[in-house]
């Protein structure tokens, strides 16, 4: 792993796995072996149990920010949940500031309700397991997606969508069933519907937990599983937004 010691990320823990993942560590954990980071390049915050943000765009510790990476969650951002509105607003204040921020499937959601977009429940349900995204024409300018291929495999779980993004935003990747896969916001913010950090197994993992609402929705959990694959491409999108925050941090 190279080393960049004056990087430092901030992961902002938003939710837990599901328990019979739990043996492979919290989702920064994930997110981090997932975007090449050495354990002393990134601090977690976990906001859902009460921990409290730094303030400004440095670490507890006084040290600058590189970037912030919100992580997925079981709760729903239309909850509103306290910690999930004071975590909008902590996010709204570095955004401003023109921090370089990635939001992972809950973490997209809540990054397009702190910018004034959408969310709420997807209406064609639940999307689930390994799905093709289709980038728009104008994601080959992006610093993130420009060198992905116009169509490739990412890993999903997620009940609610961006239902409008926020305005300004420029949204740059669809599925057959979520038309905001991925969108950025000005030159320093982005949010994946989809988790880049997930591998086989905890994508696998995820579909045999959710089974039985599999059924009932009618859904085939062993054949969804049996389609899971890796998804190399979109592991690539967390590990460019690493080197491209910094870039704009100039770290």
């Amino acid at each position: 792993m190279t080393r960049h010691p004056h990087r430092r990320f901030l992961i902002v823990e938003t939710g837990q796995p599901i328990d019979t993942l739990r043996r492979h560590g919290r989702f920064p954990h994930w997110i981090r072996v997932a975007a090449g980071l050495s354990a002393d390049q990134a601090d977690t915050v976990n906001v859902e149990a009460g921990e409290a943000l730094p303030a400004g765009g440095r670490t507890s510790k006084g040290e600058a920010l590189t970037g912030v990476i919100v992580t997925g969650s079981s709760s729903m951002v239309t909850d509103r949940h306290s910690w999930s509105e004071r975590t909008a607003e902590w996010l709204r204040d570095r955004l401003d500031a023109g921090m370089p921020v990635l939001g992972i499937c809950y973490g997209h959601q809540l990054l397009a309700h702190t910018l004034g977009g959408e969310v709420d429940y997807n209406p064609q349900g639940r999307e689930m397991g390994t799905v093709a995204v289709d980038l728009h024409p104008h994601a080959g300018e992006d610093p993130l997606f420009g060198p992905l291929p116009a169509r490739f495999p990412v890993q999903v779980s997620h009940l609610q969508s961006v239902l409008r993004p926020p305005t300004g935003a420029t949204v740059l990747a669809r599925s057959d069933q979520d038309a905001c896969q991925a969108f950025r916001w000005r030159d320093h913010a982005w949010g994946l519907q989809f988790h880049p950090e997930f591998s086989v197994d905890h994508m696998r993992g995820y579909v045999h937990a959710r089974r039985d609402a599999l059924q009932r929705e009618g859904q085939c959990h062993q054949r969804m599983a049996k389609d899971v694959k890796p998804t190399p491409q979109a592991r690539g999108v967390l590990r460019r937004f690493v080197r491209h925050a910094a870039t704009l941090r100039g770290h």
